[in-house]
């Protein structure tokens, strides 16, 4: 009776932790995250990793729903660059990312590959209904990060809250009773990772996840991804509730049916943001960037 009553309150603290930190986490995504450091910090310590991914995920999903756009630099090197390096400004929209080349390789477009680079984004201003499916089409550049977010509660075990410098960083591994479902969730599911919180306004400042050993699917015969896969995002705030994403780094290596070679490389820097109007069309958008 008495160790059961003992773990009643327990359970009663950390949800009052959560509950605080909930709380603290609203006021400070409403307060453009100015709330005191040390305070925040020290709650967060006192939570266990779960309850503060929980928490993380909960002030992602609300900082969503205000999520301001913004125009900035990308410079990406990937299978849609075809291996080159290009510099791109990028423009959000509810439609999509508009996004225009300038340079390839540091060479910037000139003469016909510019001229067909602006005809392509004029294109899209005027026809934005195919765009808005073009870009449906189109693999995010944070779906790893995101679908990771999304299977952390449910599908790993995490060490203890660790803090470095203003930040606290939570390790995770996979959870061997969860069962994962999908070629995508069970390649995460194998990895291996840590996740960077800020402590003022309890967001994701960094998440890492690298596959230990190799992931054989249907026995190998279906498809085999290589120990080392590995994949890397950083965000940084920028004002309010937005952050966005910093630096991408993507790195699957493997084998499929008949030998077909899975990979997926991608190293992208994202700068220079700033905001724009909400609900900005696309040709407004294309306006924009040819400015």
């Amino acid at each position: 009776m008495e160790q059961q009553r003992f773990a009643e309150a327990m359970k009663t603290q950390r949800m009052g932790r959560l509950a605080l930190a909930l709380t603290l986490g609203t006021l400070s995504a409403a307060r453009g995250g100015a709330i005191g450091q040390e305070a925040n910090h020290a709650d967060l310590m006192q939570m266990d990793s779960k309850e503060l991914i929980a928490t993380v995920i909960a002030h992602e999903a609300e900082a969503s729903k205000r999520r301001g756009y913004y125009i900035y630099t990308s410079v990406e090197r990937s299978e849609r660059t075809g291996g080159h390096e290009w510099t791109e400004r990028v423009a959000e929209t509810t439609w999509g990312k508009v996004r225009y080349l300038i340079a390839e390789d540091g060479k910037p477009l000139s003469g016909e590959r510019l001229a067909a680079e602006r005809a392509r984004i004029e294109d899209e201003g005027a026809r934005p209904e195919v765009f808005k499916e073009q870009e449906k089409a189109k693999s995010e550049d944070e779906q790893h990060a995101r679908q990771m977010m999304a299977l952390l509660p449910r599908a790993f075990l995490f060490d203890p809250p660790q803090p470095e410098g203003e930040y606290v960083r939570v390790r995770f591994r996979p959870n061997p009773e969860y069962q994962p479902s999908g070629m995508e969730e069970r390649v995460l599911h194998a990895m291996s990772g840590s996740v960077l919180v800020d402590t003022k306004m309890v967001r994701t400042r960094e998440l890492e996840g690298r596959m230990a050993q190799d992931l054989s699917i249907g026995f190998g015969l279906l498809a085999t991804i290589h120990a080392g896969s590995n994949f890397k995002t950083t965000r940084e705030h920028l004002e309010g509730p937005d952050w966005k994403t910093e630096t991408l780094h993507t790195d699957i290596n493997g084998k499929a049916l008949f030998l077909k070679t899975i990979a997926r490389q991608e190293e992208a820097r994202h700068s220079d943001f700033k905001q724009i109007p909400t609900g900005m069309s696309v040709a407004d958008a294309v306006k924009l960037l040819e400015q």
